[in-house]
């Protein structure tokens, strides 16, 4: 009885005296500041409800001495045209509010030239870490990694961003770089030695897949002694409880603020007594079916979280700025124009064909080469707006136009097959069917006829792959030019000129045939 009274007053002096740290992480919001509605889930997510998550769980645990720490594991770049329009200042704007306290580089903060990077820094009130990348030009300095002291408890947090941001993002780097992740881990972690009590990665890595010359965060934590949490993103992975690898706590929070991830951690001493990580769902709902009138009923998955005043009237503000452009009406589809991120990075669709075949009418080329991860959203049934098209293509990309011989044309093909499914690098094309078999190019036709290994070819492509993005080097340096067309603006001339303003039905057929 007494060595059971003896644990027991154990655990009590361990519950009273241990430091109480709570991480709320969000990664890969993508301009989604406003809430958006998806199939049978309507109004969800949106930054002025993470904002009221945020206060709530601060007031719960500062009331009972606890420390909080709010993180974004990198994208806040890229994928609503409020946000890109302005160049993601409503986006800083709300988490300045928030009192963000820091966040990675993702590869998508590279999407524009770095001098707007620069711009978002300044605006920032919070760092924007990476340990790993250096700009020889001095254009984008960030921290590698900020300690934040509680008086009670010393936490690091070092920024970490894939390598890959080199394949993915090469058009505006000029000369930028980015440093093995787990070689630079392992100098900071012994840096930090004796210095601090926890160490956090702030990583924009992504859970998987693996592969050459980038490391997923499952890899650095198996590789790197020292670290104690990795706060993850990139892969816009949907975690449901926290991975333990390598004793490393690894989480992720899915993507666009779906969920906010909450990590609650007691430590003594510089060891993590005790974990729990859970999703808050962010006004996720559950359908359940219709009313006696009709109506749909819906139930949320965790509670309602009401917009935060102050921030929703800011982003109310923004919101405005744009509306009366990006509302205006170009045409109507009478079918789902599917841009969806899973089937655009495996195959064909009706969207992705329009695409492309626009490329080819805009410049008169023979074939159109695009990267499915450059196409970011469907498009419903219904009247399409300018907003719709910048929502589907919101890169600001112009179309780019080389002269290929067969032979050329045969290594991008060669390399394109290589790519897995998933992979933004996925070729779409117009003007071209080709197969593949075991990642060998068994056939490749252009408007029918074997290609010609001979013969030159118009190609046109994107201002992207052009550089070399998603791995396409053979692209670079070939002869073209820019023609300054955006690539939104092209498929929206051919909807209302080509089309006609209205979609009853659009080809869907597979180009490319996997086997």
């Amino acid at each position: 009885m007494k060595k059971y009274l003896a644990m027991f007053l154990v655990l009590i002096v361990v519950a009273l005296f241990a430091a109480k740290l709570t991480i709320l992480h969000i990664n890969d919001t993508h301009g989604r500041a406003w809430p958006w509605s998806e199939t049978n889930n309507p109004n969800i997510g949106g930054f002025a409800a993470i904002a009221t998550i945020v206060e709530e769980v601060r007031k719960e645990v500062e009331a009972v001495s606890g420390r909080v720490l709010f993180l974004h594991a990198g994208d806040l770049n890229t994928g609503v045209p409020e946000s890109d329009m302005l160049d993601a200042a409503p986006d800083i704007v709300a988490f300045n509010m928030m009192r963000l306290d820091a966040m990675v580089l993702g590869n998508h903060e590279f999407d524009k030239p770095k001098e707007v990077l620069a711009k978002q820094m300044k605006l920032a009130k919070f760092p924007f870490l990476s340990a790993n990348f250096y700009d020889p030009e001095g254009v984008v300095k960030p921290a590698p990694y900020i300690i934040k002291d509680f008086g009670d408890l010393k936490v690091a947090i070092i920024g970490l961003t894939t390598e890959e941001t080199a394949i993915l993002e090469p058009l505006h780097l000029k000369g930028a770089r980015f440093e093995n992740c787990v070689e630079t881990t392992k100098k900071i972690v012994e840096e930090l030695k004796g210095k601090v009590d926890l160490i956090v990665v702030l990583a924009h890595l992504g859970w998987g897949p693996e592969g050459e010359g980038k490391t997923t965060s499952k890899q650095l934590a198996q590789s790197v002694e020292g670290i104690h949490v990795i706060v993850d993103g990139h892969s816009h992975t949907k975690f449901e409880t926290a991975q333990l690898v390598n004793g490393v706590i690894v989480v992720q929070a899915w993507e666009w603020g779906k969920y906010v991830g909450r990590l609650d951690l007691e430590i003594e001493k510089g060891k993590i007594l005790s974990y729990n990580w859970k999703p808050i769902p962010v006004n996720l709902k559950i359908h359940k079916g219709k009313d006696a009138e009709g109506k749909d009923i819906y139930e949320y998955v965790d509670k309602e979280y009401k917009e935060h005043f102050y921030v929703k009237t800011v982003l109310d503000y923004f919101k405005q700025l744009g509306d009366e452009k990006l509302n205006t009406v170009i045409g109507k589809t009478h079918i789902l124009l599917d841009g969806e991120r899973a089937n655009v990075r495996s195959k064909s669709t009706n969207l992705a064909n329009m695409i492309c075949d626009a490329m080819i009418w805009k410049v008169n080329a023979d074939v159109s080469l695009m990267n499915g991860g450059g196409i970011r959203a469907s498009i419903k049934p219904g009247e399409i707006t300018v907003r719709d098209v910048l929502t589907v293509l919101p890169f600001g990309n112009t179309l780019y136009v080389l002269k290929m011989n067969g032979e050329q044309l045969l290594k991008v093909l060669r390399y394109a097959a290589t790519i897995k499914e998933g992979q933004g690098g996925f070729l779409q094309t117009g003007g071209l069917t080709w197969k593949s078999v075991a990642g060998e190019v068994v056939e490749a036709k252009v408007k029918g006829e074997p290609i010609d290994p001979s013969k030159t070819y118009t190609v046109v492509t994107n201002n992207y792959l052009a550089g070399g993005g998603d791995g396409y080097t053979m692209l670079s340096g070939l002869p073209g030019y820019d023609t300054g067309f955006r690539l939104d603006s092209v498929l929206v001339e051919f909807i209302q000129t080509v089309l006609k303003g209205e979609i009853k039905d659009y080809d869907s057929s597979l180009r490319y045939i996997r086997q």
